[in-house]
């Protein structure tokens, strides 16, 4: 814990430089204005202290033996967790390459010897910065908090009606009429159609908050296209829509169309494609076609899933902002803008990527790109 002083906590400062007479007076100067100091030796005590124990800032000498104010700027901010903390980089050459400092990831820097009152105003700056982004992280994990929650508490009672509303389609409790009937189906829709946007939103808070995980095993995707198209098929069905699967890996290995994946955030995905190209498709049909991609220049091979439909198309200028969090299209049938988003961040973490091209009333392809297993 911060050490506290008038309910107010304390700020830490760790201080590194190999002569320890420049370690007493960075410690004199900033313990005077109430700041807590803490003085390291070298690179390597320092990283260790940093690990330990996050500083609210580091003041950090450039010229050291064996590890200089770079390598261990560098160090530290190839970790996450560390980013937000200022390093204030300190060096008694006038030739010292600025450029190099900053690049390595250093805030500021300052030369030695150095004005007091000026040291002191750019600890200040830095540590306003630090709890200026210290604030934007707490109010966005606040958010995410509340968001998780609400949609959360929000699936239990859309659960709750879509079962009572099948017990009433069943005619479980009493008899009812066929006009009846058609209404709950349309209510049972709707119901399910505001669980699946939870469910959607829900997602996206995981994944903003750092808190979704993957169960990656071996996929096939031409099982899960075809679990996909028959659960969605009835909905074509009733638009006359004509659904076709093209499957152009020719092979006689069944690992020919598998990849490493979180099979049901995969079955997401291409359920979400597949559903978008249903509602924006009034007449005609929608094909799936999956082929292998040559090797990359990584030297890996790909599968492609390409999902296009004859429907209304989207317009050039909703084609950059289409896979952004709460884009909506301007066509009337748009939804949320939140299921294109998350499949982007699912196909992304999969190491894949998505692509979306499109014909004003001529209809769209979106394209998924996965790596090889």
């Amino acid at each position: 814990m911060l050490p506290i002083k008038n309910n107010i906590p304390i700020e830490r400062i760790l201080a590194v430089d190999d002569t320890l007479d420049n370690l007493v007076l960075l410690q004199t100067l900033l313990e005077v204005e109430g700041y807590k100091v803490d003085m390291v030796p070298d690179g390597k005590g320092a990283i260790e202290y940093v690990e330990n124990s996050p500083p609210d800032l580091i003041l950090l000498d450039v010229m050291m033996p064996f590890m200089d104010g770079y390598d261990v700027t560098r160090h530290i901010r190839s970790h996450k967790e560390f980013d937000d903390i200022p390093i204030l980089l300190l060096t008694a050459f006038h030739d010292v390459s600025v450029v190099e400092g900053l690049d390595a990831g250093a805030n500021d820097f300052i030369r030695k010897p150095f004005d007091h009152d000026e040291l002191l105003a750019r600890v200040r700056s830095l540590l306003r910065l630090k709890h200026s982004l210290d604030a934007q992280r707490e109010m966005a994990r606040a958010r995410e908090d509340f968001v998780s929650r609400l949609t959360h508490d929000l699936r239990t009672p859309l659960v709750a009606a879509d079962r009572m509303l099948a017990l009433f389609n069943q005619e479980v409790f009493c008899p009812i009429s066929d006009d009846m009937k058609q209404a709950i189906t349309a209510m049972s829709r709707s119901n399910n159609n505001l669980l699946e946007m939870v469910n959607t939103l829900l997602e996206v808070s995981r994944f903003e908050a750092g808190r979704k995980s993957m169960n990656f095993a071996d996929c096939n995707l031409i099982e899960i296209i075809d679990e996909v198209v028959q659960e969605l098929q009835l909905l074509a069905e009733e638009k006359d829509l004509i659904i076709t699967v093209d499957n152009q890996i020719n092979s006689d290995d069944e690992n020919a169309t598998c990849v490493l994946g979180d099979r049901l955030e995969l079955r997401r995905v291409i359920g979400n494609l597949l559903g978008n190209a249903i509602k924006f498709t009034d007449s005609g049909n929608i094909n799936i076609c999956v082929q292998e991609i040559p090797e990359t220049q990584a030297g890996k091979k790909q599968i492609s899933i390409e999902i296009e439909d004859t429907g209304y198309g989207i317009a050039p200028e909703d084609l950059p902002e289409l896979f952004k969090r709460f884009r909506q299209g301007k066509n009337k049938r748009a939804g949320s803008g939140l299921g294109l988003h998350l499949s982007q961040r699912i196909v992304e973490t999969h190491g894949g990527k998505i692509e979306a091209s499109s014909q004003l009333g001529k209809g769209s392809k979106f394209k998924v790109i996965l790596p090889k297993q």
